[in-house]
C-alpha cells in the first residue's frame, strides 16, 4: 500500500488496482500542481496565460479562448477547441476519452462535461471512457451536464441544470433531466464562415 494511496497494482481486488499506470498518474499529478499554483490563482483577465499553460500540457486550442481560473480540465492533452471558446467559472471538463469543442462554444458556470462512466454490472466496476464532441456555436448553460459519448449538434443549447444523456440535434434547445427538446433556435451564421470545426480559422472577435 502506497504512502498517498490505498491503490496497489498487485492487489487481488480489482477496485484497489489503479486504472492508469504510474507514468500517466505522474503526468496528471504534475498538471494538478500547475493548475493549483499557476492557473487557479491568476486574475480572470489573464486568459492568454492560462491558454499557454493548457497548450504547454498538449491542449490544441483555437486562436482565442476564454478560460476562467476556476475552470477545471482533467487532461489538457485530450482537449481540442476551436476559436472563441469559453470555459466559464467553475466549468469542469472531465475528458479521459477526449473532448472537442467547436468554434464559439460556451460552457457556462459550473457546467460539467463528463467523459467517463463505469460498468456497474461487472465485479471490476470497469472504467469506460467516451469522447464528447461539441459542434460550433453550442451553449451549455450554467450547471448543465453532458454525459459520456454525447454529441451536441451545431448551435444546440442545453438549458441550465439540464442533463444531456443522448445526442442533441443541431439548432435545438433542450431542457430537463433527462434533457428533451423544447424549441428550435434560429440558425446563426458565424462571421466570415458558415460552419467550422476545431482547427479551422474563423474571422471576427469577441470581447
Amino acid at each position: 500500500m502506497g504512502l498517498f494511496s490505498a491503490h496497489s497494482e498487485d492487489s487481488n481486488d480489482p477496485l484497489l488496482r489503479p486504472v492508469y499506470g504510474r507514468r500517466a498518474r505522474a503526468k496528471r499529478l504534475l498538471w494538478v500542481l500547475v493548475w493549483m499554483f499557476l492557473f487557479r490563482p491568476t486574475p480572470p483577465p489573464l486568459h492568454n496565460w492560462r491558454c499557454f499553460l493548457l497548450r504547454l500540457f498538449g491542449a490544441k486550442l483555437g486562436a482565442i479562448n476564454f478560460v476562467y481560473p476556476s475552470a477545471r480540465i482533467w487532461a489538457p492533452w485530450l482537449l481540442e477547441t476551436g476559436d472563441l471558446v469559453t470555459l466559464g467559472r467553475g466549468a469542469e471538463v472531465y475528458n479521459p476519452g477526449g473532448a472537442s469543442l467547436g468554434h464559439r462554444t460556451i460552457i457556462s458556470q459550473d457546467a460539467y462535461l463528463c467523459g467517463a462512466t463505469h460498468d456497474y454490472q461487472t465485479p471490476e466496476f470497469t472504467y469506460i471512457t467516451k469522447m464528447i464532441r461539441i459542434e460550433p456555436q453550442v451553449w451549455i448553460c450554467a450547471r448543465a451536464m453532458v454525459l459520456p459519448g454525447v454529441h451536441c449538434g451545431e448551435g444546440s443549447v442545453l438549458g441550465a441544470g439540464s442533463v444531456a444523456a443522448k445526442n442533441l440535434e443541431a439548432w435545438t434547445v433542450y431542457a430537463g433531466n433527462p434533457a428533451v427538446a423544447v424549441k428550435q433556435r434560429k440558425r446563426i451564421e458565424m462571421p466570415g464562415k458558415k460552419s467550422g470545426a476545431p482547427g479551422e480559422q474563423v474571422t471576427g472577435h469577441e470581447s
